[in-house]
């Protein structure tokens, strides 16, 4: 009689598939991790790190011999490619929106046999989220607000941002963009388009690089716009806010929450 066999050495090219499988009490089952990983903080002290976003170390990934290597994107195709051609078996998410990431978040359950588990924990961000949208609908006044991802050029930002920044109550004053995958189409080629769309919050989180508010303030024209003017200016910090996975749901969502919050009551 022959048994499915499920992973029991993996490797996880990025980060949220790693919170993931620690909250899914899988992280013993982790052998590799992305070097950009701090959630959960003891996964940098416990596990080798084997590659950055886009480029990986085949021999240290190989020395590990994973059963399963976890990847996100199409970013990461070229890496995926190689790894299969290695002989290894890859899963690639590809999600974007908050319920692609409630999504992953089964199916991972389901890849190493937590899916019990991981329904537990999607119905627990289901009810956090389901507290901030009334909270959200409950504001007096919704602030026109403006996620920036990058700021040479300027990106706004992805899906799931632009979603829990309309769950919270405000409005994404870029959110046409979010439809697109990719970074490169949600450019703002003309930078006073945000000067003429006026937010009264401006968000960022610069894909890890430390925001500096003074290079916003010095931006042409930028004077006029009422979230410099108030000092509406707000990092979120990478790790809670650009990865796809249960941070962005809970810290992530709290944060944007907080900082509407304070400029309501303002």
């Amino acid at each position: 009689m022959f048994r499915p066999s499920l992973p029991h050495r993996i490797v996880c090219l990025t980060e949220e598939t790693t919170e993931t499988l620690y909250l899914l009490g899988a992280g013993p089952l982790i052998v590799g991790i992305s070097g950009f990983t701090v959630r959960p903080p003891q996964a940098r002290k416990e596990k080798p790190k084997v590659c950055t976003y886009l480029e990986a170390d085949l021999e240290k990934i190989r020395s590990l011999q994973p059963d399963l290597i976890l990847a996100w994107s199409d970013l990461q195709a070229p890496i995926v490619a190689e790894l299969i051609r290695e002989g290894f078996e890859v899963f690639c998410f590809n999600h974007r929106t908050v319920a692609g990431i409630l999504g992953m978040i089964l199916k991972l359950g389901a890849l190493v046999g937590k899916g019990l588990e991981a329904e537990a924990l999607v119905a627990r961000l289901q009810e956090n989220l389901e507290r901030h949208r009334l909270r959200g609908e409950q504001r007096r006044r919704r602030p026109r607000v403006y996620f920036e991802e990058w700021y040479d050029p300027l990106i706004t930002g992805i899906a799931w941002v632009s979603e829990l920044i309309e769950l919270c109550g405000g409005q994404d004053l870029f959110a046409e963009n979010r439809s697109f995958p990719d970074a490169k189409r949600r450019i703002v080629a003309d930078p006073q388009e945000v000067v003429r769309r006026a937010p009264d919050i401006l968000l960022a989180s610069w894909c890890g690089k430390k925001f500096k508010p003074q290079h916003v303030r010095r931006r042409p024209g930028w004077h006029e716009v009422p979230a410099v003017i108030h000092g509406q200016l707000h990092e979120i910090p990478a790790a809670i806010i650009l990865q796809p996975g249960p941070a962005a749901l809970t810290d992530g969502v709290e944060a944007i929450c907080r900082i509407f919050d304070r400029w309501e009551e303002g």
